[in-house]
């Protein structure tokens, strides 16, 4: 599958730096405009509710976890969709991310065409 670069962006919050260049790596193949951050505080700082766009982020991170961010994205007003993937995968996680609205839940490793498809609904839902 592969997206219209003026038409999609996808910030990607992971604090580990393979997981980033691989995530990157993969949305540039499939033509998709990213931008990485290494931690919450620095996406929270440079953030904004442009359209066209979603959030892929690690749920487990230290100082701010994914919920958190998720939780602080709310109170800024930040109404991108988010998708969440983690190592960490049990109820409480799940229920955590649901109650924050978190569109997706993926455990890692994440399938990449399964990633993909979760982008590509989240944001044609986002804009419907």
């Amino acid at each position: 599958m592969t997206f219209k670069t003026e038409t999609l962006f996808v910030h990607i919050v992971d604090d580990d730096d393979s997981v980033r260049k691989g995530l990157s790596r993969l949305m540039r193949s499939a033509g998709i405009e990213n931008r990485v951050y290494e931690n919450p505080e620095r996406f929270l700082a440079e953030v904004s509710n442009a359209g066209h766009a979603c959030i892929l982020m690690d749920i487990t991170m230290p100082r701010m976890n994914g919920l958190e961010l998720s939780a602080r994205l709310k109170e800024k007003g930040i109404a991108l969709p988010v998708i969440a993937i983690s190592a960490r995968d049990d109820d409480d996680a799940r229920q955590s991310a649901r109650d924050l609205g978190v569109r997706f839940f993926l455990r890692k490793p994440v399938d990449d065409q399964a990633l993909l498809d979760a982008i590509s609904w989240v944001v044609q839902e986002d804009t419907a």
